[in-house]
């Protein structure tokens, strides 16, 4: 089964339009963690997708984390750095690898930890 990581592209951090502003934070986030993606040899599936917005501008940069039939989540306030991008694919094939989505706290990458916004109950089988 895939986990998804998606991404919203349109995620401005504080301080954004101080910098070049060629890229949103979104953007430059999303860049780093569809490579580290793509790189993985593990046969665990993680796959990545953007959005437009996950309208948790407050929490920017967000994400989400879900499969079907499993806890899903929703993380932010990342910078969009090469640590962070490891880290949110880290914990993706974590959840990738366990049965409901619940990851033990104890293998959480250091990078993750504090970033937690939501977490959703699956949706029910009718």
């Amino acid at each position: 089964m895939t986990t998804w990581i998606t991404i919203c592209d349109t995620c401005k951090r504080e301080g954004w339009e101080d910098g070049d502003m060629a890229l949103s934070d979104g953007e430059r986030l999303a860049a780093l963690i569809e490579a580290r993606a793509a790189a993985l040899s593990s046969p665990v599936r993680v796959k990545t997708r953007r959005t437009s917005c996950l309208m948790g501008c407050t929490h920017g940069c967000n994400l989400s984390i879900q499969a079907p039939g499993k806890l899903a989540y929703t993380l932010g306030r990342f910078t969009p750095d090469a640590e962070a991008a490891d880290a949110i694919v880290a914990y993706a094939e974590l959840h990738a690898q366990s049965a409901s989505g619940q990851v033990p706290y104890r293998q959480w990458p250091q990078g993750v930890k504090g970033h937690f916004i939501t977490r959703m109950q699956p949706i029910p089988e009718e």
